[in-house]
């Protein structure tokens, strides 16, 4: 049985478009356009052109998700998360200790969950398949595809 067709719900982690993302957010608060100026400290068509951006400088992605209550960073986490290569066990134990602070980085999202479940059912990827590319253990996925199936 095929599935009507719905508009995907399920943001592109690989191809990040900071500045559109912050627009959708930016309709979804309606928030006026005055507030947004007078937050950031630019002008209307300054904030027009960084919707047009592809990337935007910490600083400015900070004020954003201040503004807008909502972390524009953890986009770029969900991006490594998913592609960033995994480092082994005799890397990270060859490299001299880092001073930064440390993060887990398999802690998986709703958001995450959802993507990958989405993927394996509408057969773009096999469970083989995402297992091997987002290196995400074999019972987790099986929990995943139990607990969240369409």
């Amino acid at each position: 049985m095929t599935r009507p067709y719905r508009k995907s719900r399920f943001m592109d982690f690989k191809n990040i478009h900071i500045g559109q993302i912050i627009k959708k957010r930016v309709l979804e608060s309606e928030i006026d356009i005055v507030r947004i100026c007078n937050f950031l400290k630019c002008s209307d068509e300054e904030i027009d052109t960084m919707y047009t951006l592809k990337s935007l400088d910490s600083e400015l992605l900070l004020r954003w998700s201040k503004l807008l209550e909502y972390d524009f960073f953890r986009i770029y986490n969900q991006h490594l998360i998913l592609y960033a290569p995994q480092i082994s066990r005799n890397q990270s134990q060859v490299k001299k200790e880092s001073e930064l602070p440390k993060f887990r980085k398999n802690i998986y999202t709703k958001e995450i969950i959802d993507f990958i479940v989405n993927l394996i059912e509408s057969g773009e990827k096999t469970r083989a398949q995402v297992i091997e590319e987002y290196r995400i253990p074999k019972t987790t996925l099986y929990k995943w595809l139990e607990k969240y199936k369409s």
